[in-house]
């Protein structure tokens, strides 16, 4: 479905105070009786959750679909671990030397998972929410990091810094590629999460992960689409750099105070975090979340550009009554 994402973050920005917009896509596991491998293989699965939830919540500014990390890595041929009770892991790195990078093939964004998950989008938008639709997908860094080890990753931006520089193109080529297919199935955001990147200083995020963003950005982002960068790290000091991206909204983990990330955040972007989803949302209680919710919204109360969510993907197996409470 069209929608103007421009007049959208208006609409946002004017209720501000009393949206949540919390990143939930496993706990509709619980009300359609799936399992986990289920939904991580199937389009018709993943759309079931999803309006699952959007009946139930139906108070949410904008439906996120489900965040899965290893696709793109499964893409370029890394190995997927799944489980019908854990969300989906990357077995091992599939680069092994610096060399190996110029080898790589840029993928078509054609896997049978990729496809599912653009079918998810496609059955999201035909259902006709009248509210946005936000996909998925890992950031270019984060990428690149998985595809040859995120430690050998850090090491490699100091010593071999353009065969990193490659495997970050071949990354960035192969998202734009896959938000393409994504942003045609009539979705009308993505959630991108960049969280290795939140390991790195100022200057080596604007030069390994930020100029690669934009570049995305400056190929999707329109009227009709936004993107929204994640990254659950420790990001006070990467502010700028997240900015400067061109992204239209952030999303911030659990790990920052949103007081040291808000002053920093231009007036007509907006930001969203930062519940914490695995030790408040599903090992809290009713009470402590409503609580944490309450203390949220009083400290942010005078910055009109913030959306309370929370601050990474509610995990699998969060009782629906803690869900509940966050509403």
């Amino acid at each position: 479905m069209s929608i103007n994402m421009n007049q959208w973050a208006n609409n946002t920005f004017a209720q501000s105070s009393n949206l949540f917009f919390p990143l939930i896509t496993y706990p509709g596991l619980q009300l359609t009786k799936k399992t986990i491998s289920d939904m991580v293989t199937s389009g018709t699965v993943q759309f079931q959750c999803i309006e699952a939830l959007a009946k139930r919540y139906p108070q949410m500014p904008a439906i996120p679909m489900s965040m899965d990390l290893s696709l793109e890595a499964e893409a370029f041929g890394s190995s997927v671990i799944f489980s019908d009770d854990e969300i989906p892991t990357i077995k091992d790195r599939i680069i092994h030397s610096y060399e190996q990078i110029k080898e790589v093939e840029i993928p078509e964004p054609n896997t049978p998972r990729l496809l599912e998950f653009i079918k998810a989008g496609k059955l999201a938008t035909d259902a006709n929410f009248g509210k946005p639709i936000f996909s998925g997908c890992i950031g270019p860094y984060s990428l690149a990091g998985r595809l040859i080890d995120i430690t050998e990753i850090m090491t490699g931006i100091l010593m071999y810094p353009d065969e990193v520089h490659l495997l970050l193109e071949k990354a960035t080529n192969f998202i734009i590629a896959f938000l393409k297919k994504i942003k045609e199935s009539g979705v009308n955001g993505v959630v991108m999460a960049e969280p290795a990147a939140g390991l790195l200083d100022a200057y080596s995020c604007d030069e390994f992960s930020s100029k690669y963003i934009k570049k995305i950005v400056n190929e999707i982002q329109s009227d009709e689409f936004m993107v929204m960068l994640h990254n659950c790290g420790h990001t006070e000091t990467l502010i700028e750099s997240m900015v400067g991206t061109g992204a239209k909204a952030f999303h911030f983990g659990n790990s920052v105070d949103m007081l040291d990330i808000l002053p920093q955040i231009p007036a007509d972007r907006i930001a969203f975090g930062n519940i914490d989803p695995a030790n408040t949302v599903k090992t809290g209680t009713p009470e402590s979340i409503k609580k944490a919710v309450a203390e949220l919204r009083e400290k942010t109360k005078r910055y009109s550009n913030f959306i309370l969510s929370t601050g990474c993907d509610v995990p699998p197996g969060t009782p629906l009554e803690n869900v509940d409470a966050l509403f």
